[in-house]
């Protein structure tokens, strides 16, 4: 017997005090009301109707297994009306914003890993060069890549830190020759970033901060600009290392002053979304994902291994997320399973 259909077809006779009627609101036969109801009460053990010829009556028993059944059934209903809706929520269409540098080097990745999980999510992606150029709260989630992350009414998740490298193209290597320490740098042509902090490098020795003025003959605020530029040998471009990650190995850029010290050499990926309160289904399964796919610590394809942005005080633990609003004491803590 299925108590469930069974308890359904005797709350429907309970209701109309018909075995006919209630047969022609569930579509089913006369009979299949009769043998389920008739079921119910041997599985009870029971009399739940009182039936004669002209009439159907609820005994006492009956009266009070109704009630029961019009509760369980109604909290039934709401529970399948939630999930389905959650399922239906699952699917849909994220609007993603991120910062160039992270766009063309590993969001293709994330997106396509996440699809494999959920095929039913499509995005809609907006590409960024400065977050001044973004309204930020028009999008679901928004990936940033900032040294310093400016005051954000949005939580702030930290998911990974990755430094910057010197490079230039063999062919402009030949004609000026490779700075050996930072203070060439003063003498060498340097494509610079449009942001106003660029206009020195610093590096660190056992002597203090060496501050290195440049001399930079293109500016851009467009990252992937700056590379095709700096492979065309225009001059010396400070980049993220895992956005030359594939020039690098083919050889059209090379690595310079790799045994310095890199001030503010380091970026960190932000991911920015609203709170819990304005958070539906979908999202938070992205965010989740994203969290859980930059725990991992594992080595990247191009071969600069990402390392993750907090990691827990003692070896062996496992290794923490903090997110939180900027000026703001921590809100959130989530560990690893």
């Amino acid at each position: 017997m299925n108590q469930i259909s069974a308890m359904r077809m005797f709350a429907k006779v309970a209701e109309s005090l018909s075995f006919t009627t209630a047969a022609k609101e569930l579509r089913v036969s006369t009979a299949m009301v009769t043998r389920s109801v008739a079921a119910l009460e041997t599985y009870l053990n029971l009399r739940l109707l009182n039936r004669t010829t002209r009439s159907v009556t609820l005994t006492e028993a009956g009266h009070e297994y109704w009630q029961g059944c019009r509760e369980l059934l109604r909290q039934l209903e709401t529970l399948e009306a939630n999930v389905c809706s959650a399922a239906r929520e699952a699917g849909g269409s994220l609007k993603v914003a991120a910062h160039e540098s992270f766009a063309a080097a590993e969001l293709t990745e994330l997106v396509a890993r996440y699809r494999e999980e959920a095929p039913r999510v499509d995005f809609e992606l907006t590409v960024f060069a400065s977050t001044q150029d973004l309204a930020v709260g028009t999008y679901d989630v928004c990936f940033v890549a900032e040294r310093r992350l400016r005051d954000s009414t949005l939580v702030c998740r930290p998911l990974t830190q990755f430094r910057d490298v010197i490079v230039a193209s063999p062919a402009y290597l030949f004609q000026r020759g490779a700075p050996t320490r930072p203070a060439d740098l003063a003498n060498h042509d340097v494509l610079s970033t449009s942001e106003p902090c660029v206009r020195c490098w610093e590096f660190g020795d056992a002597y203090g901060v060496q501050r290195i003025p440049l001399r930079p003959v293109f500016i851009s605020s467009n990252l992937l600009t700056l590379i095709r530029a700096a492979k065309a040998g225009l001059g010396i471009a400070r980049l993220p290392a895992s956005l030359v990650a594939t020039e690098l190995q083919d050889g059209s850029l090379v690595p310079l002053l790799e045994g310095c010290e890199l001030e503010n050499g380091e970026r960190t990926l932000w991911m920015l979304y609203s709170g819990h309160r304005y958070m539906t289904p979908r999202v938070r399964s992205f965010i989740d994902f994203a969290v859980a796919h930059y725990r991992r610590d594992v080595p990247h394809r191009d071969g600069l291994s990402l390392r993750p942005a907090m990691h827990s005080a003692h070896a062996g633990s496992a290794p923490m997320s903090t997110s939180w609003r900027l000026g703001s004491p921590a809100v959130e803590h989530v560990a690893s399973d």
